[in-house]
């Protein structure tokens, strides 16, 4: 089964970016490209509380299916090399629906913000329930560049915790690089409070021999992408390693990247946590679309 790239369309702006991004990386990686719009509600009764005349359903219907117009103008470039592109209107709570959809796709789009009451917030509800639950990688797709500034050419930026929830995303991340052809910045970042008594220097156990920490840090990048690097030897990667909080260092990188791809949860915090600090922080502060993948 050729699992398609689902994009859930609203009628905004950011929608619409979502439907351009999902389009291009569903040619890239030989995909159908799912467009899925949502009305609130069924013929019969609104948000299960009071009945909705035929003539408001009739209207509501129309602009479901006017976003599903348009989402497939957006996906349709003027070359003609789109990706094959199918629809569907749901009817009830978008996120019930995209989440639905999640279950037998390879990758869910959404748009960072939409058309709802906090559209102006930084990151709408739809956008973040839907992280938090699907079934598959979601992308959210924010501060995508100007047409005269195109993405195409900027790497593509992995943060890597040392803990095997990194794998996931490693994965995605070399496999887009690879379809790209751009570098791969792979991201370590660590803090003292990640550091084992064993780099203790001193009686008391204050002072870090910063060498060793430095080494054995290095080393955790290394092992981690060994196995990728020869899966994918046609990617460059960057290392970069640093003493620094893991969502600063990403954010700094989303600067200049086209895509930042890290898990769900990483290896700090409670295990019943669905969204890790650094997914969270990134949710709100990226500069670039961000790719957040599930731990199996």
């Amino acid at each position: 089964m050729n699992a398609p790239i689902v994009v859930g369309v609203d009628g905004s702006t950011r929608s619409l970016d979502a439907v351009r991004w999902a389009s291009h990386e569903a040619v890239l990686r030989r995909r159908p490209l799912h467009i899925v719009a949502a009305i609130r509600g069924e013929p019969s009764t609104y948000g299960n509380a009071f009945t909705l005349a035929a003539p408001q359903f009739a209207a509501k219907r129309r602009e479901g299916k006017l976003r599903l117009s348009r989402g497939r103008a957006a996906a349709l470039p003027a070359t003609g090399d789109g990706p094959v592109v199918t629809e569907h209107l749901g009817f009830g709570h978008p996120v019930d629906i995209l989440l639905e959809q999640s279950a037998d796709s390879a990758m869910l789009v959404v748009g960072s913000r939409g058309l709802g009451r906090w559209a102006d917030g930084i990151l709408g509800s739809v956008s973040t329930a839907i992280v938090l639950h699907a079934r598959c990688p979601v992308a959210v797709i924010r501060e995508l560049p100007s047409e005269d500034e195109p993405a195409r050419g900027r790497p593509v930026v992995v943060g890597v915790d040392g803990s095997e929830h990194s794998e996931p995303a490693l994965a995605q991340a070399f496999e887009t690089a690879s379809l790209h052809d751009v570098e791969l910045v792979a991201v370590h970042a660590w803090s003292d409070s990640h550091l084992s008594t064993a780099f203790r220097t001193d009686p008391d156990g204050e002072s870090l021999d910063w060498d060793a920490v430095a080494i054995a840090e290095h080393a955790v990048l290394a092992e981690r992408l060994a196995g990728w690097k020869d899966q994918y030897p046609d990617v460059v990667v960057r290392r970069v390693v640093v003493h620094d909080n893991p969502a600063q260092e990403l954010i700094t990188e989303s600067k200049s990247a086209q895509l930042v791809v890290v898990g769900r949860r990483g290896r700090g915090g409670f295990k019943s946590m669905l969204l890790g600090s650094t997914s969270r922080n990134l949710l709100h502060r990226a500069l670039c679309p961000l790719l957040i993948v599930t731990h199996p």
